[in-house]
């Protein structure tokens, strides 16, 4: 791997949350880790130049306090600070883009009830919607209890992984596996499906046509799944096809999760960006970090 695990700091829990879970995932994968600081306020008439230079004086003290913490927790990591003028969702969204240098951006949330720092208002789904490297999302409560360590690698939870299987993304996969086998934990793939409408009347005619149909999708995941499996033979892997809406069934199988896996897809939205009704509900609701990963 190259490159950088970079994190946005601005000084709320969940920042400081993600800092930390940011460094032990810079840990596991021998790489360094960047930590950003995105200065809004621009010098107008109306922006006196003194809180200007506060706001500077404020960066510089968060990230050399971060620095100096992740330095002590983890000495065998590499860390370098960043504070960078600008609009945080368009300096943030640069940091995930497609050229960018970094292997994914993580990011702090409050999940369900509002968002905060970097995510408040359109500043997360921005960063979300027009991200082309993986970003992960991690709440305060998830921090040092759910992050990976070196140490401790698969005793923090199982990694659960939501696939759909009308798009299987190599890069969705390839990354939960990459994930699965850094930790050394458990890879559980779980597939949500609803049986068409079409098939109503035919079920109360025929019971066993829902039963078929369970049986075809099980089979079709263990079939999706079965070249990952030949390309990670050590890592232990799980998969189930239930029936309901994809974003309650992860939530609800997030419950003991370490890391929730979720894909976006790249395409064009209707109005605006777009990141998809099940990556936006376990975004909300699940209480493990979350990483969104952008594929075609």
């Amino acid at each position: 791997m190259s490159g950088f695990v970079t994190v946005g700091l601005d000084g709320s829990p969940e920042s400081l949350a993600a800092t930390e879970w940011a460094a032990r995932e810079a840990e596991l994968r021998g790489l360094p880790l960047r930590i950003v600081y995105v200065r809004e306020w621009p010098v107008t008439p109306e922006i006196p130049l003194t809180y200007s230079e506060t706001d500077v004086q404020r960066a510089d003290s968060l990230l050399r306090s971060a620095a100096d913490k992740t330095g002590q927790d983890h000495p065998g990591v590499p860390v370098s600070t960043d504070s960078l003028p600008g609009r945080a969702a368009e300096v943030l969204a640069a940091e995930a883009g497609a050229t960018a240098t970094a292997e994914l951006l993580v990011l702090g949330s409050r999940g369900l009830g509002g968002v905060r720092g970097f995510l408040l208002g359109s500043v997360g789904m921005t960063v979300l919607g027009s991200a082309r490297r993986p970003v992960v999302l991690v709440r305060a409560a998830a921090g040092r209890a759910r992050a990976p360590d070196a140490t401790t690698a698969g005793r923090n939870g199982d990694l659960l992984l939501g696939l759909d299987l009308s798009r299987p993304s190599d890069d969705l996969l390839r990354f939960a596996f990459d994930e699965a086998a850094c930790r050394g934990c458990t890879l559980r793939v779980l597939h949500a499906w609803s049986l068409p409408a079409s098939y109503g009347r035919a079920e109360i005619i025929d019971p066993d046509i829902g039963l078929e149909l369970g049986n075809h999708v099980a089979r079709s995941l263990k079939d999706t799944l079965s070249p990952w499996r030949e390309k990670y033979p050590s890592t232990r892997v799980s998969e189930k096809a239930v029936v309901g809406a994809p974003g309650p069934q992860l939530v609800y199988a997030s419950a003991d999760a370490g890391l929730v896996v979720v894909g976006r897809h790249v395409g064009r939205a209707p109005v605006g960006l777009h990141i998809g009704h099940v990556a936006h509900a376990v975004i909300h609701h699940s209480a493990a970090p979350v990483a969104v990963v952008s594929h075609g």
